[in-house]
């Protein structure tokens, strides 16, 4: 059942509920919401293929921009809205943003971009409040279109960018479709049953930014099949088991950091939350550490699913809770593409030999405006395609990740590779988060240095962080290889995250290699 089906069937059946604000968006109101926008975009002049940008948290407003541009045919870019105003303003630039939509939560960084962004055409705010210079309000453009379909209608897609983590972000194009717009994306129609489990009506909880990919796509695809979609302006593990009780949640898409919160709560409120309708629980985006993911199985029950992937959209892999007991660690089997492992000199590994991850089959992306890049990350027939993970294949075709290409470290020659470390030190009973990178070494060139997050002590006593560090220390040569075991830690409040859940690591290389 397509979600235009139901803006004419059932129109006051509720598309959207915010979880902070109780607001409430129904099919039919945004039908008319959407069309009016794209209506807009068609009297500014956009065509199929052209390009808009949304600089906006998670709010109605975003959904409805996001669904006007589906149905003109854009290539639109969510913008991480955590982003300053020169950050925010090279990706709009670069993805040559014809209109920039912004709302009210942004509107301190938004009011900087006209300045620097001058080929942007139109600039609009959804707010109730004062309208910065150069902006106009969202509610005043749209108010004299109609509400009815705009005639040439097309498929749009996100172009999103990369998070950065090792450098300029960069923008991920995929052909457009040039199919009806009222039809998913083909890719979104697998993607929903095979990887996110969904089915017609269901009721999506939605924790994570609507600029990211998984966020993005899991709301598309739930919108599309008729089902309602709580959206959380921003994680709370206690406020997100209400949220399952509350509405009857039966499917959500998480990140590992996400669930590590969860496993924290005291006891009590977990065992007093009703996550009956519980159907799948899916996660991806990041490692995830094996004490969370056996905890939350234990806790839920084999409804807990994973997937790996890329923005991309290159290749995936997806596992079940069943496939992950038994052979813990794998991130699964492919759905999408064919594995294939390559050493350094491009040739084919063996099972069990650790190596460059490569999808065939399924490479129908470039990244925008950047042909060295897109030809580095394939081969020259355009057949298989990397995105610069490290990882093997077991003798049941399963795939393990060891880690990133950006993130290796080279110590006197030798490769190691940081997420073996990580997933080690996630195992101890102290540490809370844990990111391990490359510091400066005069000898080796570089050295592993571990940064971690401590759990609170008992009673709130203060850690002895000398004593910690040994103890972490010694944990990993009883499990590591020399050349593995963290010359030293370092502690730190919290371990610095993207809101996505991914490691930032960049924040952390520049913070040890920023004097060499």
């Amino acid at each position: 059942m397509f979600a235009r089906t139901v803006a004419e069937t059932d129109p006051d059946r509720v598309a959207f509920v915010m979880a902070a604000s109780g607001e409430r968006l129904t099919f039919g109101e945004f039908e008319a919401a959407a069309n009016r926008l794209a209506h807009l975009f068609r009297d500014q002049g956009l065509a199929e293929g052209d390009h808009a940008a949304f600089l906006m948290t998670n709010s109605p407003g975003v959904l409805v921009a996001y669904g006007a541009a589906e149905r003109t045919g854009l290539q639109y870019t969510p913008v991480d809205f955590h982003l300053t105003a020169d950050e925010a303003a090279y990706i709009v630039n670069d993805c040559a943003a014809r209109v920039v939509i912004v709302n009210a939560d942004v509107a301190a960084v938004a009011a900087a971009l006209p300045a620097r962004c001058p080929k942007v055409e139109r600039w609009l705010i959804d707010t109730t409040a004062e309208v910065p210079a150069g902006f106009e309000r969202l509610a005043d453009a749209v108010a004299g279109h109609p509400s009815d379909p705009v005639p040439d209608e097309r498929l749009g897609i996100a172009m999103m960018y990369s998070s950065g983590t090792t450098g300029r972000p960069k923008g991920i194009m995929r052909p457009l479709p040039g199919i009806d717009a009222a039809l998913p994306l083909p890719v979104y129609a697998m993607v929903g049953e095979v990887v996110y489990r969904m089915r017609e009506g269901l009721t999506l909880l939605q924790p994570g930014p609507l600029y990211h990919a998984g966020p993005q796509s899991s709301t598309s695809i739930a919108f599309r099949l008729g089902g309602t979609t709580v959206v959380m302006d921003r994680f709370d593990a206690r406020r997100y088991l209400e949220l399952v009780g509350e509405y009857g949640v039966t499917h959500s898409v998480v990140v590992p950091t996400m669930m590590s919160r969860l496993l924290a709560l005291p006891s009590d409120v977990r065992r007093s939350a009703s996550l009956g309708s519980f159907e799948a629980l899916v996660h991806g985006a990041a490692p995830c550490p094996a004490n969370v993911k056996r905890g939350m199985i234990d806790w839920l029950g084999p409804i807990v699913y994973e997937y790996y992937g890329a923005t991309e959209a290159n290749g995936g892999t997806t596992v079940d809770s069943h496939e992950w007991l038994a052979r813990p660690g794998t991130v699964g089997r492919p759905y999408m593409g064919e594995i294939v492992i390559r050493g350094e000199d491009g040739a084919e590994l063996p099972v069990g030999t650790p190596g460059q991850v490569w999808f065939r089959g399924n490479t129908n992306f470039v990244y925008w405006a950047d042909e060295e890049k897109t030809a580095s990350n394939r081969d020259p027939d355009g057949s298989t395609s990397t995105t610069g993970d490290i990882g093997y294949v077991d003798e049941d075709g399963y795939l393990y990740l060891t880690d990133r290409t950006a993130f290796t470290i080279i110590s006197g020659g030798v490769n190691v590779y940081p997420q073996e470390i990580e997933t080690v030190l996630h195992e101890h009973p102290e540490v809370a988060d844990v990111a391990v990178l490359a510091a400066p070494n005069a000898d080796l060139g570089e050295e592993v240095k571990a940064v971690v997050s401590l759990r609170p002590g008992p009673a709130g006593e203060p850690v002895d962080v000398e004593a910690a560090e040994q103890r972490l220390i010694d944990y990993c040569r009883g499990r590591l290889s020399r050349i593995k075991v963290p010359r030293s830690v370092d502690f730190v409040a919290e371990v610095p995250r993207l809101a996505t859940g991914k490691l930032n690591k960049r924040l952390l290389h520049d913070r040890y290699w920023k004097k060499v």
